[in-house]
């Protein structure tokens, strides 16, 4: 016996469509800063026994609701949830280092901040990229940037965070030809989204910056090895 045909037209389905929705649904649409010291808790392949600990620089709500730690690593302010990496780490959880308990999901009262925040800053969605948010960066972040295989790195510090209405997020530097006036505050204009300027932007904390700047071989060569994988190999 044949199957009935349905009565129904055939729908065509739209791939690419549903997958610009889906990650417009996973887009950030609020940040709040990290003030009292929580971490993002990860381990190493190499290590899986041994946990290491970094502190959260931020929070970040999704459009669907989904709230994340997010961390200065390597490229970007990664959600800590996404972070996998044989060589780099695997995220475990988070840690109240005042209780030392391990958290499995944010806390509380951060969901309910940003919900508030996020309802409260309801922007109307525009066809251009706007700016929605900024933060002052308050972890001594730095930014190592790069442009050509011929021009010489530079390191420069992270002075804050911006999250535009496409979900991105950009570290904000210096200028240092603009600056007039110290300290350099978030809104000052000699400061400029990071990734506008400069082809390849890796963060660090403030202690691995210092060990850059007083050039410790150790760090050189870690730093080789990272960001530069031809240093590594025989010529």
């Amino acid at each position: 016996m044949g199957i009935p045909l349905s009565p129904r037209p055939a729908q065509v389905i739209d791939l690419e469509s549903m997958r610009q929705r889906h990650q417009a649904r996973r887009r950030f649409v609020r940040l709040s800063p990290e003030l009292d010291g929580l971490e993002m808790v990860y381990c190493l392949a190499s290590q899986p026994e041994t946990l290491y600990g970094m502190p959260v620089l931020a929070w970040g709500l999704r459009e669907n609701g989904d709230i994340v730690g997010l961390v200065p690593w390597m490229e970007s302010l990664a959600p800590c949830e996404q972070l996998n990496d044989p060589d780099y780490g695997h995220f475990i959880g988070y840690r109240d280092p005042e209780t030392e308990e391990l958290l499995e999901s944010p806390p509380e009262h951060k969901e309910v901040e940003l919900h508030h925040a996020a309802a409260y800053f309801d922007y109307e969605a525009t066809e251009e990229t706007t700016l929605i948010q900024t933060l002052p960066e308050h972890q001594g972040t730095h930014a190592l940037c790069m442009d050509d295989d011929n021009s010489p790195w530079q390191l420069k510090q992270v002075f804050g965070w911006r999250l535009y209405s496409d979900g991105s997020i950009e570290a904000l530097l210096a200028d240092e030809s603009l600056i007039d006036s110290v300290p350099i505050l978030p809104s000052d204009n000699c400061l400029y989204p990071g990734h506008s300027r400069h082809q390849v932007v890796y963060f660090f904390q403030r202690q691995i910056a210092n060990r850059i700047r007083q050039e410790d071989p150790s760090t050189l060569e870690a730093l080789a090895m990272m960001v530069i994988p031809e240093a590594s190999q025989p010529s």
